[in-house]
C-alpha cells in the first residue's frame, strides 16, 4: 500500500473543515445534489427525483488511490455521536450481522472466512474474537436461522452458492463442517451475494448480481414465445438467474425468482415495521457521471426494475435500443434515488433506542464510492428517513470523512448493522476496519 503523502493530510483537514462549515444543514435538490465529496458532511440532505435524471453522456473514470488511514483518524459523525474503532487489520471485511446474543459476525471476503467479535455492552474493543469458519468462497451474506432468539444455523452466502453451519447460542467457532444448501450460482463479475430470511422463516432470499455491465452480447430471446414462460424481465444465456433476487425454501429447494432487473443488489434487509424486503442497487456504468441513479427500494414480488433494457423507469438504455419494447411500461420505479456511482453496498434498519427517537425506523446505507465518475462521490454512510413506514425519498449524510483528496481515500464502507446495545456498526474494506458509532448526547 502506498505511503500517504504529508501534504494530503493538510489538504484533507482543510477540505473537510470547509465542507463542514459550508454544508452544515444544507438540503441539496436535483442537479445541485450531483456534486462530489467536498459537499459531504453529517447532516447534509439530498433529494433526487426521477425527473432529475440527466440524458446519457460520455463516461468518465477516476479510480481512487487507497491511502493509509492517518494516525488517529476517525469518521466524522453528527453532533452528539462518536465513532470508535472496533477492529483494524481485517482482510476485506464486508457484511456484518449481529447474532441474538450480541456477537458480531463479519465476512472477511478477501480471506475466505467469517470472524466473530464479542464486545461488552457500551464498549468498542472486543473482549474475545475468533474465526468462526474458513475455507469459504468469497463469503458475503450471513443469516441466522430460524429467525428469533435461538437460531440453530448460521447460513453463509458464498459467491457460488449457500452453505450453513450448525449453531447454538454463544458459538464462536463452527462445531462442524458446512452443509451445502444451494450450489451452482453463477459467480463471474458481480460476486456479492447477500442473504436474508423472511420474518416467518419460510423463505430464504438470495441476491445475485449481473454477469456484466449491461448484458453485452445478450442477443434476442431463445424463441419468440420465451418471455411468456419466464419471470417478467428475466434474462437468458449467461445472464440467466442473474440481476435477480432469488427465493428458496430454507433447505435450498423450490428455487424461484422474486424480482428481476436489479443489476447488482449487494445489500438486503427486512423493514421491521412491515416485513418488506429492501435492497440497495449499484446501477450500470457507461452512461455518464450522473446517469443512471443508484437506488434503494422495497423489492416487490414479480417486479421488474429495468436492467439491462431500461433504468429508473421507462428510460431505454441506448445500447439495447428497440430490443424489448414489450417491457417499457412494466418497469418498477425505485423508492429512493441516490447520486449515480455512489455504489451502495449495505443497508440496515434502526430499531434500537440508543439513538434519538427520530432515528427509529430509519435505514442506514453504506456507499462504497465511485471509480467511474470524474468527480469522486460516495465513501460514506447515509441515513434514509422513514415516516409512517414509508421513505421520504431523501437521504442524509451520517458518516463522512474517509476521503483524503480528489485522488485518494482511506475508507470504503460496506457492512452496516445495529449492535445489541443500539450502537451502529460499520465495516470498510479499504483499510480493513470496523467502527462503532454511539450517541453520547448533545454537548
Amino acid at each position: 500500500m502506498p505511503r500517504r503523502p504529508r501534504w494530503a493530510t493538510f489538504l484533507a483537514v482543510f477540505a473537510l473543515a470547509g465542507a463542514a462549515a459550508a454544508a452544515a444543514g444544507a438540503e441539496l435538490q436535483g442537479p445541485s445534489a450531483f456534486g462530489d465529496w467536498h459537499a459531504d458532511a453529517p447532516g447534509v440532505r439530498r433529494s433526487i427525483r426521477t425527473g432529475d435524471l440527466p440524458a446519457p453522456s460520455e463516461a468518465s473514470a477516476a479510480a481512487a488511490e487507497l491511502a493509509r488511514r492517518p494516525v488517529g483518524a476517525a469518521p466524522r459523525v453528527p453532533e452528539g455521536f462518536r465513532a470508535e474503532l472496533v477492529a483494524a487489520g481485517l482482510s476485506g471485511p464486508r457484511v456484518i450481522r449481529v447474532a441474538p446474543n450480541g456477537d458480531i459476525f463479519v465476512a472477511e471476503s478477501r480471506a475466505n472466512r467469517v470472524r466473530v467479535l464479542r464486545l461488552a455492552p457500551g464498549r468498542a474493543r472486543p473482549e474475545q474474537q475468533a474465526v468462526f469458519a474458513e475455507g469459504l468462497h468469497q463469503p458475503y451474506g450471513i443469516a441466522f436461522y430460524p429467525p428469533g432468539p435461538r437460531p440453530q444455523w448460521v447460513y453463509v452466502a458464498n459467491s457460488n452458492g449457500v452453505v450453513r453451519f450448525a449453531y447454538k447460542d454463544g458459538d464462536m467457532t463452527a462445531s462442524g463442517k458446512p452443509e451445502t444448501i444451494v450450489s451452482g450460482i453463477p459467480e463471474v463479475h458481480h460476486w456479492t451475494r447477500d442473504l436474508v430470511f423472511s420474518a416467518d422463516g419460510r423463505t430464504m432470499y438470495l441476491a445475485v448480481g449481473s454477469g456484466s455491465n449491461v448484458a453485452e452480447g445478450l442477443g434476442a430471446p431463445p424463441s419468440a414465445d420465451w418471455a411468456g414462460g419466464h419471470a417478467l424481465g428475466a434474462a437468458w444465456g449467461g445472464e440467466a438467474r442473474r440481476a435477480d433476487v432469488l427465493a428458496f425454501d430454507p433447505d435450498g429447494r423450490n428455487e424461484r425468482i422474486l424480482a428481476t432487473g436489479l443489476r447488482n443488489c449487494s445489500g438486503m434487509a427486512l423493514q421491521p415495521a412491515t416485513g418488506g424486503l429492501w435492497c440497495v442497487v449499484n446501477e450500470r456504468d457507461g452512461l455518464g457521471d450522473d446517469t443512471p441513479f443508484d437506488y434503494a427500494t422495497e423489492v416487490k414480488p414479480g417486479a421488474f426494475y429495468g436492467w439491462p433494457w431500461y433504468y429508473i423507469g421507462a428510460n431505454e438504455d441506448r445500447r439495447h435500443r428497440g430490443a424489448r419494447p414489450d417491457l417499457a411500461q412494466h418497469v418498477s420505479v425505485p423508492d429512493v434515488l441516490f447520486q449515480a456511482h455512489s455504489a451502495p453496498l449495505g443497508i440496515a434498519f434502526y430499531t434500537g433506542e440508543a439513538f434519538p427517537p427520530d432515528y427509529r425506523g430509519d435505514a442506514f446505507v453504506t456507499f462504497h464510492g465511485s471509480w467511474n465518475r470524474g468527480r469522486r462521490t460516495g465513501y460514506k454512510v447515509v441515513r434514509l428517513p422513514f415516516r409512517d413506514g414509508r421513505p421520504t425519498g431523501d437521504y442524509e449524510d451520517f458518516l463522512t470523512g474517509m476521503v483524503v483528496s480528489d485522488d485518494a481515500v482511506w475508507g470504503r464502507p460496506v457492512g452496516v448493522a445495529m449492535a445489541a446495545d443500539g450502537a451502529l456498526l460499520v465495516s470498510e474494506d479499504g483499510n480493513g476496519t470496523i467502527w462503532r458509532i454511539a450517541y453520547a448526547g448533545k454537548t
